[in-house]
């Protein structure tokens, strides 16, 4: 037997260590860590969010959290590249599961989403949100701002999201500039990375746009960030869309002319100096994607952040 346990996400044991399930089978938790609902002891949670109401073009990240957990089963039991080592030896990850979210009324989708951060940040656990489309971005600000005040956002996107909102609409285009009027994000300290469409207004963010990513190594962009954020409290969002369709065409407004997973893994991995307080991954949507090429890249992306957070806690 290659393998020596199955159903580790539901079985009894310790937070920490890696799984051994078939990738194949079992019960399928992001790379397979216990389901629990009470963060309490944990370093990190993963927190589903299946909500997709708010988008302009095509729906269907509610699925998003599904097609994320089942790719990162691949990565659930072998070291992870490129961290060459057990992410799970020392950080202690639990499975969350989804926020519950109420499909006939989508005006308390904001509320709900923010109490179920604050739980996940009250505890002091990492919250590491899956989408669901951008706009759950917003109340996660929100919950984050509130325990740490205005915070510094690294925005790895195709679209600014700075579009005019009145502060009550539901939508995934213009929760950035919501964010900068209601003092919840910093735009002095925010950076913007793969922009390719055009938005009214800038908020006095940085961007490297989709051009000038081109001619840039990993390293140079990961410099730009730091550069801009400093040394103060940050929070990655990766929407999917920030890759190029031939890199994750399951997404629902898709943009030419993107970055490679590989280029955006890489600048990933130089961000472990970062003083990271939450991250998410938005817009995967499996309904448009081909041979799970989308959700693998979301798994990786949230896979690269617990790598850091492990790094982190090695280095004390």
């Amino acid at each position: 037997m290659p393998s020596s346990s199955i159903d580790h996400a539901i079985a009894e044991g310790p937070l920490t260590g890696a799984a051994g399930d078939p990738t194949y089978a079992g019960v399928t938790s992001f790379m397979r860590r216990k389901y629990c609902k009470d963060p309490a002891g944990a370093d990190v949670a993963v927190l589903g969010i299946p909500f997709d109401a708010a988008v302009s073009n095509r729906p269907g990240a509610r699925f998003g959290p599904q097609a994320i957990r089942r790719a990162s089963a691949i990565m659930d039991n072998d070291p992870q590249y490129p961290f060459a080592t057990d992410l799970f030896a020392d950080l202690a990850v639990i499975d969350a599961g989804d926020v519950l979210l109420d499909y006939g009324n989508h005006g308390e989708t904001p509320a709900r989403i923010k109490a179920a951060a604050h739980a996940v940040i009250e505890a002091g656990a990492f919250l590491l949100a899956l989408g669901g489309d951008h706009f759950v971005t917003w109340p996660l600000l929100k919950a984050h701002a509130a325990a740490h005040g205005p915070i510094a956002l690294i925005q790895f996107d195709a679209h600014q999201d700075t579009w005019p909102d009145d502060g009550n609409r539901i939508d995934h285009g213009s929760f950035v500039g919501r964010a900068v009027r209601d003092g919840v994000i910093d735009p002095e300290r925010s950076i913007q990375i793969g922009i390719r469409t055009h938005a009214p207004e800038t908020c006095g963010i940085e961007i490297i746009d989709a051009h000038r990513l081109e001619d840039m190594r990993a390293t140079e962009i990961a410099e730009a960030i730091y550069a801009r954020v400093g040394g103060g409290k940050a929070y990655i969002t990766f929407d999917i869309d920030c890759l190029d369709p031939a890199f994750a065409p399951g997404t629902g407004t898709p943009v030419a002319g993107g970055p490679s997973s590989a280029k955006m893994l890489g600048t990933l991995m130089h961000l472990k100096n970062l003083q990271l307080v939450g991250a998410d991954v938005v817009e995967v949507a499996p309904a448009y994607d081909h041979a799970d090429i989308t959700a693998i890249a979301g798994a990786t992306v949230a896979m690269h952040y617990l790598g850091l957070l492990a790094a982190r806690k090695a280095a004390g």
